[in-house]
């Protein structure tokens, strides 16, 4: 009987052991599972980590970018507005110009054009203020543009036309002329007059 009784201890022994050691294997796997999850776990969460870092950075980027461009618009629209306000307050300046700074304007305006016509007669036109002006003085115009001219050339008041200042002069039959108004200068100039105005306003 203790024979059999031994034999039934070993067999528990041995049973005891494998068990034992089944345990011990099955938590050394399970631990190594745990750690390779763990760390594909901590690649997953770096690799999230990144991919934050860079959206934020491209979004913070993006962020700048178009604040950058909303200053700049904003920037050009100030400029804008306040160059429209100075060719505004030029018009009105030029509009307003007192007669003794306006008649020798105006004869600068016809000889230029003369030269630019090369006709021996010609006609003005402007608006009703001018053209009185004009006409109360028009023996001393035709003089100042003969002695300018180095000619004598015949002048001669057309219709008033819609303009603040300054000349169209045209030949008689009306083919040819050229716009000396003030409206017309400004648009022909505009582009170094804006130049100008920046230059002076915004260095």
């Amino acid at each position: 009987m203790e024979g059999a009784e031994l034999i039934i201890q070993e067999i528990n022994r041995e049973a005891e052991q494998k068990i034992q050691y089944i345990l011990s294997e099955a938590r050394e796997e399970a631990e190594q599972i745990k750690e390779e999850a763990r760390k594909r776990a901590e690649a997953r969460a770096e690799w999230i980590m990144r991919k934050a870092q860079t959206q934020a950075e491209i979004e913070r980027q993006r962020i700048i970018a178009n604040a950058r461009l909303e200053v700049r618009k904003k920037r050009l629209q100030v400029q804008e507005e306040l160059i429209q306000e100075v060719i505004s307050a030029l018009r009105e300046r030029l509009a307003e110009l007192p007669e003794e700074e306006y008649f020798p304007m105006l004869i600068d305006l016809a000889v230029g054009a003369v030269k630019e016509l090369g006709s021996e007669s010609f006609v003005l036109r402007s608006n009703e203020k001018t053209l009185e002006l004009l006409s109360n003085r028009l023996d001393e115009f035709r003089k100042a543009l003969a002695e300018r001219l180095g000619k004598d050339v015949e002048v001669a008041l057309g219709e008033p036309v819609q303009t603040i200042g300054g000349l169209i002069v045209e030949t008689p039959d009306g083919s040819v002329r050229v716009d000396n108004t003030f409206e017309a200068r400004i648009e022909r100039f505009e582009g170094e007059l804006r130049a100008e105005i920046a230059k002076a306003l915004f260095g």
